[in-house]
């Protein structure tokens, strides 16, 4: 009974500090537009997840410094414009997948945890992630409370933000660096599978019914946190994945607000 409620108890303090990071990196990706650049690097940084199982460092290292190469790699590419980005995204999505594929399958012995970081379990997050994961939410919130105007002037008219002299190189590559991290922090959780649609779903339902930006971002935070934990006890009473149970709510919370909501 004692180790039933320390998992549960982590899982919940894991899904409040995914929901802080979720309020913050969830509206600036629906409002830039982002989602496809996201998911390059949360499937993409398999290659990290890969490369440190095959020299035995930390996971969490070898994602994290290989989410923040693609990250600072696809920064440079959409500032610049290059013709047909979106090819160059997607090959750069299969390619870190596939570094980490070949990496796995040149580590001698069989690693029975992989599907771990693809699909995640949020039950299973160790206390490591949970100091990794509230270190990344301290660096979200300091982002968003050091350049919200410019992030807004950024995402809604670039121009205008320009000619107001607001650094948007500078904000969106440090945007794409802060997604890579909390891209990582959720792979023990949610997966890099999985992870773009917990990140996409609570922003998008919280728009519809938001007054203003900051709305945004505190109902997405909300939302989130419902959804996970609706998710976990669905699990529980069914006997089935957590995180598949999570998404399923996620989904069914996305239909829902089809139906009824503001445009």
């Amino acid at each position: 009974m004692s180790e039933m409620l320390t998992l549960f108890s982590h899982s919940f303090i894991a899904a409040a500090l995914l929901s802080v990071a979720i309020a913050i990196i969830g509206p600036l990706m629906l409002i830039n537009r982002s989602t496809y650049l996201a998911a390059s690097i949360a499937h993409g940084s398999y290659g990290g997840v890969g490369i440190a199982i095959y020299l035995g460092i930390s996971i969490l290292l070898g994602a994290t410094a290989f989410a923040l190469a693609l990250a600072a790699l696809l920064a440079y590419l959409t500032l610049r414009n290059t013709k047909h980005l979106d090819v160059t995204i997607g090959v750069l999505w299969a390619l870190g997948m596939s570094i980490g594929i070949i990496f796995i399958d040149l580590t001698p012995g069989y690693r029975s945890d992989l599907l771990a970081y693809l699909f995640g379990d949020i039950l299973l997050v160790p206390n490591s992630d949970l100091a990794y994961m509230a270190g990344v939410d301290v660096l979200l919130l300091l982002f968003i409370w050091r350049y919200y105007h410019h992030l807004l002037a950024m995402a809604y008219d670039r121009e205008f933000a320009l000619a107001r002299g607001v650094h948007v190189g500078f904000l969106h590559t440090l945007l794409l660096l802060l997604m890579a991290l909390t891209i990582v922090m959720s792979i023990r959780s949610i997966g890099l599978i999985l992870v773009i649609a917990l990140f996409s779903v609570p922003p998008f339902v919280a728009e519809r019914f938001a007054r203003d930006f900051r709305q945004t971002i505190l109902l997405s935070g909300v939302l989130a946190f419902v959804v996970m934990v609706a998710g976990l006890v669905a699990a529980y009473k069914l006997d089935i994945s957590a995180t598949a149970a999570i998404i399923l709510v996620a989904s069914l919370l996305f239909f829902l607000s089809l139906l009824k909501g503001r445009s």
